[in-house]
């Protein structure tokens, strides 16, 4: 090739480079809003303790899906400092620290209360939390959160004796008792069962040690409900 049928070719290149530039419509990326605002009491207070476990059941549908709401924490945390906290709930999980209540269910700042102990088990100092959350602080839903793969509960399954620890295990073991009796053996079947049946104690544990809550939920201003977390999907089962 020549120095002319070069310098024709480089020509019609870009020629055909800027038509084609023209013609294409290159998108700019909408970039997802962050979230700086936080709950109010005009928020939570209209909402229905069923609405607020859809909210709870959709969040966690974000998580599993990665499709979570961006949030500027600190711009949160400012405006709460100043505004106060609405949350929307209470969650007693597990202490586990594969468990992270906020994140499992898209929460940000001041959006859940969040109390935690190992085996998610009743004592009253939980009480006195859930209280202030209901009566003091609005809040609709009251979630007791087992999880499956639980250190406790195998703890408690295995018998574990050691310190403080043997009182709270001690609290899991009717769960253990009704689920033998249920039919399930040892083993993961077994601790499966128990994280299921511990809920439902630990539940009947609020009702009948806290008469603010159960006056709220027979007033149908709060619910009592179970859920279990499954670590390997992600998901929420509530109960």
């Amino acid at each position: 090739m020549n120095k002319i049928q070069t310098i024709f070719a480089v020509a019609l290149c870009a020629a055909v480079c800027s038509c084609a530039s023209k013609d294409v419509k290159v998108e700019t990326p909408v970039e997802e809003p962050v979230e700086t605002h936080v709950l109010h009491a005009q928020d939570v207070d209209p909402l229905s303790p069923d609405s607020v476990i859809s909210l709870l059941k959709e969040g966690n549908a974000s998580f599993v899906h990665h499709q979570e709401h961006k949030r500027d924490a600190v711009a949160q945390l400012k405006e709460s400092a100043h505004d106060g906290q609405h949350p929307l709930a209470i969650v007693l999980s597990c202490i586990d620290a594969r468990v992270p209540v906020e994140i499992i269910f898209d929460k940000g700042v001041g959006d859940i209360f969040v109390t935690r102990v190992a085996g998610n088990v009743v004592s009253p100092d939980i009480l006195g939390s859930m209280e202030y959350a209901c009566e003091h602080s609005g809040s609709k839903v009251v979630v007791v959160m087992g999880h499956k793969n639980c250190g406790a509960v195998h703890s408690a399954c295995e018998d574990v004796q050691a310190g403080n620890m043997t009182q709270m295990l001690a609290k899991i073991k009717p769960a253990i008792s009704a689920s033998k009796e249920a039919g399930h053996e040892e083993g993961e079947d077994l601790e499966t069962a128990v994280v299921y049946e511990n809920v439902k104690n630990m539940i009947q544990a609020v009702r009948e040690g806290s008469e603010i809550l159960k006056e709220l939920e027979t007033e149908g201003k709060v619910k009592i409900v179970g859920a279990v977390f499954d670590l390997e999907s992600g998901e929420v089962e509530f109960l």
